[in-house]
């Protein structure tokens, strides 16, 4: 009999005799059941390897190891900063095109929630010297194409250190807090459009283009923060809500041999957004994307560097909403690959270089989740898709003319590709509800497992011996008919013929999946803790969530928090149901969006929930950004009702249940001005509440003992009140 064997019987002894282990919150929190991952995994572009950033834990030490794809072997370690005893830990880092050389993030300091700053040190692989080049932090550094230049911000500003000489150029002046920004995102373009750095070399390192935000008019908003001083310090930033002034946007190329900027005239836009621009790979053509204020009328423009002349190469219209994505992907022949929702569903498109649709590559009701990238030399793409169930990602390949389809993953879960350069390999990263990350060396013509390289078996070895339930999948139809993505987890020791309190959550924003088969995560491990003390706990993606086609999605366009409440209140109506459910019993909780959802549900489903969490809630929609919630609801001006009529701090009166209310005061996306108004509505409609506020925490409220000590608040309330 085979060791594995030998362990598999005595735990299945240990777990007969002893009984189930129980999960701690302690455990859960304090990261003991962390999966192993790749960490700044990165193909290289000049040979078939890739690279990933190890811990060594004995050293304590870091690496960035390089490996080969054919084999897996380990080539070399490019760097470790146990011979770099002045080098901080690693947090990322990026290579110059001809790969030789190094930029390495360390001692980050952040800014909001993607953006900070750095200290960056260069690292020549071949000399092995290390060279720190700045004595201060600065934002977003990039090596120019041919690798002599590094672009990077600083003080709103934008500068190009010249590794030749060792000096800088100032090519912005007027950057200027709370004014001016140069080549770096506002607040709510990083937050909404998911970018920071506002700026990119041409092919032949001779231009930058960047955007140029005049934030001036845009209101502030202040929050004050306690850090154990004797009076508390403030922090001013520009934050523009729903429907007052956004930024002025601007799009401007830098000419570095000419040492001039040139503002381009982008056409006849009013009140506009410049989501993404992009270089084609022609050296003086320039991509942008250009975008209304309601965000349903998109421009892809092409603009020559030198005239500065700018046209639309394509139209992108939506009687909803355009979303923007990173798919844009230029050939050899400055044909592009895009995106597009147009037929109902997201799906891959091939246009030549003035615009004209060349092909649709992927059609089908089903959705295309990932563009991968296209082999040139086989006309291959490589993209992720829903195809095989919407909870599910598998990979595909199909030729640039739409023939050929063909699923190279095998097992149903979630799928990822990471290819080599040659896209004769890729590095399939797979999980599903039951198991961790497995990472394995595939074929990417096949799709066969040529090599597996990771498995997270000691997790599984160390999860074993708590016999922990399993997610249960499963479509569930409301009286209305709406079939909606759920899962359950119920007590391993479940007895049909008992009756269970139930724990609803939800996230339910545009786009968003919360039913989705991949391994658990830190919730759920809570879940199942719950499951373990008698509890089962439910998940139901509704109407207005992602992956089932763009009517599915957009269904909630102009009227936030109807229909979603609906399909909430009335899929608890149906659990409640089921015999083994105490229908009395039946609580919600979710976060962000998820606690504006809990909070209406409390209200507007009184006689169904009786109780539930809201952490970081928006209560008002009216307090929330514009660049967000104008894209789901207009701006108040337009549609009042759809603000009004399903903002939470309007129906308090309605409250019945016990209802827990959470926020952090230095939230900086979903402000505390949320709660505290929604905590003085309900004080001036005599309602009892509970309510909890983290000094200092922003929207993710951690830090030390934080995430313990508010997980052990919500499972007290839950068991109080459920």
């Amino acid at each position: 009999m085979n060791s594995r064997k030998i362990t598999a019987l005595l735990l299945f002894f240990c777990i007969s005799v002893f009984g189930q282990q129980k999960l701690t919150l302690e455990e859960i929190w304090g990261g003991a059941f962390r999966a192993e991952g790749m960490d700044e995994l990165q193909s290289l572009k000049n040979t078939n390897q890739y690279t990933v950033l190890n811990f060594d834990r004995a050293s304590r030490s870091m690496q960035i190891d390089l490996y080969d794809y054919a084999t897996l072997k380990k080539v070399s370690t490019l760097i470790d900063t146990k011979n770099h005893k002045e080098l901080p830990m690693i947090e990322s880092y990026t290579f110059n095109s001809k790969e030789n050389m190094i930029l390495l993030a360390c001692a980050s300091e952040h800014i909001f929630r993607h953006s900070f700053v750095a200290d960056y040190y260069l690292y020549d692989i071949s000399s092995k010297q290390l060279t720190k080049l700045f004595d201060f932090k600065v934002q977003e550094p990039t090596f120019s194409p041919d690798g002599t230049q590094i672009a990077y911000a600083k003080d709103n500003n934008l500068f190009v250190y010249n590794l030749q000489t060792k000096s800088s150029k100032q090519i912005t002046s007027d950057g200027k807090k709370n004014g001016i920004i140069n080549g770096i995102t506002d607040w709510v373009y990083e937050e909404e459009f998911a970018f920071v750095k506002a700026f990119d070399w041409n092919a032949s390192s001779d231009k930058i283009a960047f955007i140029r935000f005049d934030e001036s008019e845009v209101p502030e908003f202040s929050m004050d923060l306690y850090n154990q001083g004797l009076y508390p310090t403030q922090q001013v930033f520009k934050y523009p809500k729903a429907g007052e002034k956004n930024a002025v946007v601007s799009l401007h190329i830098y000419d570095l041999k000419g040492n001039n900027s040139k503002q381009i005239n982008l056409g006849n836009y009013d009140d506009f957004y410049i989501p993404r621009l992009k270089w084609t790979n022609e050296a003086n053509v320039l991509s942008a994307q250009v975008i209304n204020r309601h965000q349903n009328n998109l421009d892809l423009l092409f603009v020559d560097g030198t005239s500065g002349t700018a046209k639309v190469v394509l139209n992108e219209k939506d009687k909803a909403y355009v979303d923007i994505t990173d798919n844009l992907t230029f050939l050899k022949d400055n044909s592009f690959i895009w995106t597009s929702e147009k037929d109902g569903f997201n799906h891959i498109y091939h246009y030549d270089k003035s615009g004209k649709l060349k092909n649709q590559i992927t059609k089908g009701n089903w959705e295309v989740t990932s563009y991968y990238g296209l082999d040139e030399k086989s006309g291959t793409i490589f993209y992720q898709s829903v195809e095989n169930g919407s909870i599910n990602r598998d990979i595909y390949s199909v030729k640039l003319n739409g023939r050929g389809k063909k699923r190279l993953s095998t097992q149903n879960g979630t799928n990822s590709a990471t290819f080599s350069p040659n896209f004769e390999y890729y590095i399939n990263t797979f999980s599903s509800a039951k198991s961790p990350a497995e990472y394995s060396l595939n074929n990417a013509k096949t799709g066969k497992e040529v090599q597996s390289i990771k498995k997270n078996e000691a997790l599984l070895s160390k999860l074993a011996k708590y016999d922990l339930p399993s997610k249960e999948f499963f479509e569930l139809t409301t009286e209305k008919g709406n079939k909606l993505n759920a899962w359950m987890i119920k007590p391993k020791d479940f007895d049909p013929n008992k009756k269970y309190p139930v724990l609803m959550f939800q996230y339910s924003g545009p786009g968003s999946q919360e039913v989705a088969n991949n391994w658990i995560d830190t919730n759920d491990l809570w879940y199942m803790m719950l499951s373990q003390q008698g509890y089962i706990v439910a998940c139901v993606d509704g109407r207005g969530t992602g992956f089932k086609g763009a009517d599915f999605k957009k269904v909630t366009y102009k009227d936030l928090g109807n229909l979603e409440v609906v399909d909430q209140i009335d899929a608890a109506k149906v659990i409640g149901k089921y015999k083994y459910v105490d229908s009395s019993r039946i609580g919600i909780w979710g976060w962000s969006y998820g606690g504006f959802m809990s909070s209406n549900c409390i209200l507007k489903g009184n006689d169904v929930f009786k109780m539930a969490i809201a952490v970081a809630p928006v209560t008002n929609w009216r307090f929330y950004d514009s660049v967000y919630t104008e894209r789901f609801l207009q701006t108040p001006a337009e549609n009042a009702s759809g603000y009004d009529e399903n903002s939470p701090i309007n129906h308090v009166s309605k409250l019945k249940g016990k209802y827990l209310l959470i926020h952090g005061t230095a939230d900086d996306n979903v402000h505390v001005q949320n709660t505290m108004l929604m905590v003085e509505a309900l004080v001036q409609a005599n309602k009892q509440f509970d309510w909890a506020i983290y000094p200092d925490k922003n929207h993710g409220i951690f830090g030390g003992k934080t995430r313990l000590q508010l997980y052990t608040k919500m499972t007290n309330f839950i068991k109080d009140n459920l």
